[in-house]
């Protein structure tokens, strides 16, 4: 990693000022990282939710898939050795707003067979009580780490 090596040349040449700062863009990119993984298992997340919504049923695979991810988005989310976790509720919330149109484009692709657009799926739930459900989950989930 380019970064670490770096990291050491600023070290060993007594340029702390730069060192700090390389720190803090690893961390950033790091942060960065864990964002784009939890979004994307909000993505799948939401996209089985929705079609429960939409469909009225459920399938083993769906509720599977919906365990998995929101597994995954707390595990990610947490801080190992300094506790905690990289993502407040506020952030998690405005994730989960942001991943929501990437998954009703892809849940419309499979609902009713890909029959309605995502702007008639969208008209057809309620996004609040999709995204409270999962924002829940996730919730219930933290709490047993």
């Amino acid at each position: 990693m380019e970064e670490l090596y770096e990291l050491r040349k600023y070290i060993q040449s007594g340029q702390y000022d730069n060192a700090l700062l390389l720190l803090d863009e690893m961390e950033e990119m790091s942060r960065d990282d864990k964002i784009n993984k939890i979004s994307s298992f909000m993505e799948i997340l939401l996209i089985h939710l929705i079609k429960q919504a939409v469909e009225q049923k459920t399938t083993r695979s769906w509720e599977v898939s919906i365990r998995n991810s929101v597994r995954h988005i707390v595990k990610i989310n947490k801080r190992r050795r300094a506790g905690g976790w990289y993502l407040t509720e506020a952030e998690l919330s405005q994730a989960m707003q942001d991943a929501y149109v990437s998954a009703l484009d892809s849940a419309s692709l499979e609902i009713f067979e890909g029959q309605y657009t995502a702007e008639e799926i969208d008209a057809s739930v309620d996004r609040t009580a999709v995204m409270d459900a999962a924002l829940n989950m996730i919730r219930q989930q933290s709490r047993l780490h």
